[in-house]
């Protein structure tokens, strides 16, 4: 049989355990038997943990796991069940003591060795699942100390950007903070400001060749065929990476000034390092523009409070009337800030409130709910919206859902559709209980689907049949008639 231990579906998205961090913990008694020392270089990563007695487990790997077995069904050939580990590219490998095995199998140690494979042995008193709950656990804190370390960068380069000399200022403080070199550079690869220790030799210039790609009409498309015309220029990414020796490199196009570019380099990059940037960007944006009318003022002014620990509907009256879009966001690495600076990462999901009229795309790494388009005293509402769009992206494995009032919902009087819903759902209770009314939202969302519909809320699909089993009681009404299903969707939408 092959299972898989999942964490809870509510934990917040966060980095990978190191290898070491799991073999300190004394309760669990792992001991490392084989493989390169957890401790050399960067170590074994952790993202995930599973279980399997598959003789071949690669088709059940997507990487980065570390595999669990007691070694029900190892082959004949360790050797070759390492080198399929390896080759699916599994972490570290979990064999645990008993029924079948009292120690480790001298062959498989010897395999893991020369495939530079973790081989760690899991000693009989303790279980599998206490291995993958210590992982999780582990996580949990590695995520609670990247949202701590990212607020705390935030709040010190908001202080830095109202000093006297702001640019100089912010760049001190991003060094600082990220451990390493922060430049300004010029349109014509020119350093303006810098701060922090130097770089290894060859880090500076390949740090001003990776600004050229960030920088807006720099890189040409390649040549065209034939009669096709001249090639134009390539839209610039946003921001780019790269290693030279040990020194690891990033640049990031700065929108307030011409041509301008932040360039970074560090002796390792770390969960919440673009974050980060990405805040230095934005203030440095705001700091090198031309000219700041009134308008521009108000923005830095809002931005500065919601760095300083304001919420995002307190600092919104200052960015104008809206429409504003509220996004949920859940996924893995750094929060996407989709162009906003309006970003809060102190709670899961991470929300991002944004101008109506901004593009949104899918993000790599993160699912996406989007509100429909809101003024500001209605952003509590769109709050809401944004949290039901990402679990209906979650629950159909969409990477991004939008809310919208369309069809013939948005034909309908919002007073009266909003009276007509307090008639239809009175008896469910005054007020309704949350857990009915947001299961038979979902739940309807989803045609009906009980699997998903716990999947998109994150409990069991008993308590979803119980609940609509207790909405239908309470409303009298069949729910597998389409025209009760039309007349209740329209209410929980519109009500």
């Amino acid at each position: 049989m092959d299972g898989t231990s999942m964490p809870d579906a509510a934990a917040p998205p966060t980095s990978p355990v190191q290898l070491s961090a799991l073999l300190a913990r004394r309760d669990l008694g792992l001991r490392q038997v084989a493989g390169p020392p957890a401790g050399e270089g960067d170590g074994a990563a952790v993202h995930w943990v599973h279980t399997s007695e598959m003789a071949d487990p690669y088709p059940y790997l997507l990487g980065g796991e570390l595999l669990l077995t007691a070694g029900v069904q190892l082959a004949d050939d360790p050797d070759r069940y390492a080198a399929r580990v390896v080759a699916a590219g599994g972490a570290a490998l979990g064999f645990g003591l008993a029924p079948v095995y009292d120690t480790v199998p001298d062959a498989l140690a010897a395999a893991c060795d020369r495939h530079g494979l973790p081989l760690v042995e899991v000693p009989t008193r303790t279980p599998f699942t206490a291995v993958a709950r210590a992982v999780w656990g582990l996580m949990a804190e590695a995520r609670h100390h990247e949202l701590r370390r990212v607020t705390q960068a935030q709040q010190g380069l908001a202080a830095a950007a109202a000093r006297p000399d702001p640019v100089p200022a912010v760049l001190r403080q991003l060094a600082t903070r990220l451990g390493g070199r922060a430049v300004l550079l010029a349109a014509d690869g020119t350093v303006l400001q810098a701060a922090g220790r130097e770089p290894e030799p060859g880090a500076r210039e390949a740090l001003a060749t990776l600004a050229r790609v960030v920088r807006p009409g720099a890189q040409p498309y390649p040549s065209p065929a034939p009669g096709a015309g001249p090639a134009g220029p390539r839209p610039a990414p946003a921001s780019a990476t790269d290693t030279a020796g040990s020194a690891h490199l990033a640049a990031y196009a700065v929108a307030g000034g011409e041509g301008l570019v932040l360039g970074v380099a560090t002796t390792s990059r770390e969960p919440g390092d673009h974050t980060i940037a990405g805040v230095a960007v934005v203030l440095l944006s705001l700091l090198t523009a031309d000219r700041q009318g009134a308008d521009e003022a108000a923005r830095s002014s809002a931005l500065v409070r919601l760095l300083l620990g304001s919420a995002p509907a307190d600092v919104a009256p200052l960015l104008g009337a809206g429409p504003w879009t509220v996004v949920h966001a859940h996924g893995t690495g750094s929060p996407p800030a989709l162009g906003s600076p309006l970003v809060d990462t102190s709670a899961d999901p991470v929300r991002i409130l944004l101008p109506a009229d901004r593009e949104v795309t899918r993000h790599p790494g993160w699912t996406l709910g989007l509100s429909a388009p809101a003024a500001l005293r209605d952003l509590p509402a769109a709050d809401a919206q944004a949290g039901r769009a990402l679990r209906h992206a979650e629950a159909t494995r969409a990477p991004l859902s939008r809310h919208g009032a369309t069809g013939l919902a948005a034909l309908l009087d919002p007073s009266e559709a909003a009276a007509h819903a307090r008639t239809l759902l009175a008896p469910l209770g005054d007020p309704p209980p949350a857990a009915l009314l947001d299961t038979l939202r979902t739940w309807l969302a989803l045609h009906g689907s009980w699997d998903r519909t716990a999947v998109a809320m994150s409990i069991h699909r008993n308590t979803v049949r119980q609940r609509i089993g207790r909405c239908a009681t309470l409303l009298g009404s069949d729910l597998d008639d389409m025209d009760v299903r039309t007349e209740l969707w329209v209410a929980l939408r519109r009500g």
